[in-house]
């Protein structure tokens, strides 16, 4: 048997190449998912279908509010709406992929997306609300995402690290929308300032 590594040794890495070899001839028709594989394929694929929602939900939302947005600053803030609409999308195809690899069925049906989805959909009627709600939506996928990952461990770390992946990104889209909710704050300061002035 080829084994790699010092048996002698404690704490050595110590491979069984010969078993390895063995085991990935067998039941080939599951592709990545080899007998390795820790986490219960089912439960990872629903909830992998419910990240999936989630970030549809979301490129919904954002691109909504990208076409919606009026207002002085409206051109600057619906951008930043495409961009994150943009990488939801990107998420959301890296979630059906992954999907796809654990031999998981897609659940691209409108109906229940919301069901299915951790965010919600809520329009907003003015910029700083639309704003406020992509705000609370990301916060939502960061505090689900996280749990998803504690979830997944070292049970399915290809999932887990996309998932880490996705999430680094809804932190900075939190970050971004904190920022213009701060700018509208501090104009919002400024005109209450004028008017008493005045």
């Amino acid at each position: 048997m080829a084994k790699t590594g010092n048996p002698g040794k404690i704490g050595d890495f110590v491979s069984d190449v010969a078993e390895i070899r063995r085991r990935a001839r067998q039941h080939i028709e599951d592709g990545a998912v080899t007998e390795g594989y820790r986490a219960d394929r089912e439960t990872v694929v629903r909830v992998l279908n419910e990240a999936l929602a989630t970030e549809l939900v979301c490129v919904l939302r954002y691109k909504r509010h990208y076409y919606m947005a009026t207002g002085i600053h409206a051109q600057a803030v619906a951008e930043e709406f495409l961009e994150h609409a943009k990488e939801e999308q990107e998420h959301a195809d890296q979630i059906a992929e992954r999907i796809t690899q654990l031999g998981g069925a897609l659940n691209f049906n409108p109906e229940g997306l919301l069901l299915r989805s951790h965010s919600e959909y809520v329009e907003g009627t003015s910029l700083v609300d639309m704003i406020r709600e992509d705000l609370i939506a990301e916060r939502i996928a960061i505090d689900s995402y996280s749990e998803i990952i504690r979830y997944l461990g070292d049970k399915d770390t290809t999932s887990r690290r996309m998932m880490e992946e996705i999430l680094a990104k809804e932190e900075e889209h939190a970050d971004d929308m904190v920022k213009l909710v701060e700018i509208f704050a501090e104009n919002d300061d400024l005109k209450a300032g004028l008017k008493a002035a005045s």
